[in-house]
């Protein structure tokens, strides 16, 4: 092998270094293009997740609340009806002592 064949192949692998090192890099730069895209894919698919775990906890806990709720209204309404009934039996006393008060001065 002559001094330039020598030499034309050295230049001939660095050309080809030089493609293969390009054509890595370009490799490269679409994995990380993609691995960004799939992570973004991947968190926007977790809020979705948790919005849509939040809105079944915060629904659940709405009905739970409206159950207790009209249990204490149910209970408020009673005692409400129990004062009520009580008080007119105490104006019916207090109307009789009140009268029985003045006709015995």
């Amino acid at each position: 092998m002559t001094k330039a064949e020598v030499l034309k192949a050295i230049r001939d692998a660095e050309e080809n270094a030089r493609k293969i090192i390009a054509k890595s890099e370009l490799e490269a730069t679409d994995i990380i293009t993609k691995a960004r895209l799939s992570a973004t894919e991947i968190i926007q698919s977790g809020k979705a997740n948790s919005e849509s775990a939040s809105q079944g906890i915060i629904s659940e806990a709405r009905g739970v609340a409206e159950k207790e709720a009209k249990k204490v209204t149910k209970g408020g309404e009673s005692s409400i009806n129990s004062i009520h009934d009580q008080s007119r039996n105490n104006r019916k006393k207090a109307v009789k002592i009140i009268l029985d008060a003045f006709r015995s001065n």
